[in-house]
């Protein structure tokens, strides 16, 4: 089983801007901008792969953060390769 991580929509996501993030047993709450855990325990592999994501990925998913704070879906953005 791989990485999942998610990015919740509607009024009860708080900001700062986070993703949800799952991997085995774990889980674990990421800022966006700043890429530091908030709540919960990843294995450290695991969350340098999340961090290169994010840093690869960190415009789209500050639109996605908007177009989830406005209740609409947030488009789908590619795994790490």
């Amino acid at each position: 089983m791989g990485i999942i991580i998610r990015m919740y929509f509607g009024p009860k996501e708080h900001n700062p801007p986070h993703i949800h993030i799952y991997y085995q047993e774990n889980t674990a709450t990421m800022n966006i901008q700043s890429c530091e855990i908030l709540e919960g325990y990843l294995p450290s592999k695991q969350q340098r792969l999340v961090v290169a994501w994010v840093e690869i990925h960190k415009e789209e998913l500050f639109a996605d953060w908007m177009l989830c704070q406005n209740g609409q879906h947030p488009f789908t953005i590619d795994p790490l390769k």
